[in-house]
């Protein structure tokens, strides 16, 4: 009896902290793709969606592509930029977006005899400008269908993963700043914490991951881990396991949250390979109409299994501000290679704006002020795009009009681009 009531209290509690998202659905992509790396980007204050390689209708090798795209989200309208710089195709990348520039990491090819082979490719979008940088370093240990996710604005988390022929414990943090890599504290070498196409997010200084897939059958996972972020030596992972998740496992879902949630959008109960059909021999595998929220605070889930529409082979969502998120392609019923795009928005959960933060800039006789409303990075550049002098994080920086021939320059931060003028 005791057993039934407080499991009659839990699932009370879950009703009453139903999250109420409503799912809006946007122009279609204009390329049906699945298993593409997607995130965000604000560029002048504007907001913009990006999707990165990943697998055709075909759902073969031969359909898996380098093409990418960015969607508008003011102008509701999708446009293709330059695939990419790869002369492998891929799938199974993940993009972030840190100060102002996306780095998609990792990914795997396949070719015609069915081999597979990881990448160790670091690509960089600068967003602004529309065009790919040099590529950044590359990564240690070469990488597919990782967890990752960025800390602080500053530093890129890639948790276990697959490499060629097996997962990995590794953890590898990316330096956009210094373009280097370190090694973090590995996760235990179990099947609890090893996993392929598991999503996390960093709240504070934790980081949380659910599903994936792991062992010899490939069998997908309901647990969730976390690892808390030594802040004075963020390569100091201590990691836990959390016991496992009701409901689905989870397998390839979309992972986002707030200061004070982690919630997971799709993905499947069953695991499978890039085709959709499960690696169990069960046959085509259906996504699960689902967001699964926890709340770090207490520990709490609640798992939404009666949302509208169900998506899978997710890598990646779009984090907008005021309570809004975005995917785009993906699996949905019967292994249908989607191009539909969802703004998804919950009236529980908040997610402040960045796209509406602005510069200030004050002119003197001897130069320019420039103030952010929070601390920032800030780049200098000429009108080609050269970065001629980067700022360490701070509110406010100051340029000489000594130091620069008169003309017009350009100042990237977080949020975007502005235009100065150096007399």
């Amino acid at each position: 009896m005791y057993k039934f009531l407080s499991l009659l209290l839990l699932l009370v509690s879950f009703q009453s902290n139903a999250q109420n998202w409503n799912w809006t659905e946007l122009s279609p992509m204009p390329f049906r793709t699945a298993n593409n790396a997607v995130c965000e980007a604000v560029v002048n204050g504007n907001e913009y969606v990006y999707s990165f390689g990943g697998i055709d209708t075909s759902k073969i090798y031969s359909g898996i592509h380098n093409r990418s795209f960015k969607y508008d989200v003011a102008a509701d309208t999708w446009t293709e930029i330059a695939p990419l710089p790869d002369t492998m195709t891929k799938i199974a990348a993940a993009a972030s977006f840190v100060n102002g520039k996306i780095y998609i990491i990792g990914g795997y090819s396949v070719f015609a005899n069915n081999n597979e082979e990881s990448s160790n490719r670091v690509h960089v979008y600068d967003p602004v400008m529309d065009t790919y940088e040099t590529d950044g370093a590359p990564i240690p240990t070469k990488i597919d269908d990782q967890v990752q996710c960025v800390y602080k604005d500053s530093l890129i988390f890639v948790v276990t993963g697959w490499s060629d022929f097996g997962n990995v414990p590794e953890v590898q943090i990316y330096d956009p700043a210094l373009d280097q890599w370190q090694s973090g504290t590995s996760v235990p070498v179990t099947f609890q914490y090893l996993v392929f196409g598991g999503s996390g997010y960093i709240v504070g200084d934790t980081l949380y991951y659910h599903g994936g897939a792991a062992g010899q059958s490939f069998a997908a996972r309901r647990h969730i881990r976390k690892g808390y972020i030594n802040p004075q030596d963020p390569t100091d992972i201590t990691w836990e396991l959390m016991g496992e998740a009701p409901g689905d496992p989870g397998y390839r879902a979309a992972c986002s949250g707030t200061d004070d949630r982690v919630f997971w959008i799709g993905g499947s109960a069953t695991s499978y390979n890039y085709d959709g059909i499960a690696y169990n021999g069960s046959g085509g595998v259906d996504p699960s109409a689902r967001i699964l929220h926890f709340n770090p605070s207490d520990s709490m889930f609640l798992d939404e299994t009666t949302q509208p529409y169900g998506v899978m082979d997710l890598r990646g969502i779009a984090k907008l501000g005021n309570n809004r998120w975005i995917i785009c392609g993906g699996m949905d019923t019967n292994q249908v290679v989607s191009n539909r795009t969802f703004l998804l928005e919950s009236n529980s959960l908040s997610v402040p704006s960045k796209a509406s933060e602005t510069l200030q800039i004050g002119y003197s006789q001897n130069g320019i002020t420039v103030a952010a409303p929070s601390a920032a990075t800030f780049e200098l550049m000429d009108l080609s795009g050269k970065i001629l002098k980067a700022f360490e994080s701070s509110k406010e920086i100051q340029i000489l009009n000594s130091e620069y021939t008169n003309g017009t320059y350009l100042i990237r931060w977080e949020n975007g681009v502005e235009t100065i003028l150096i007399r």
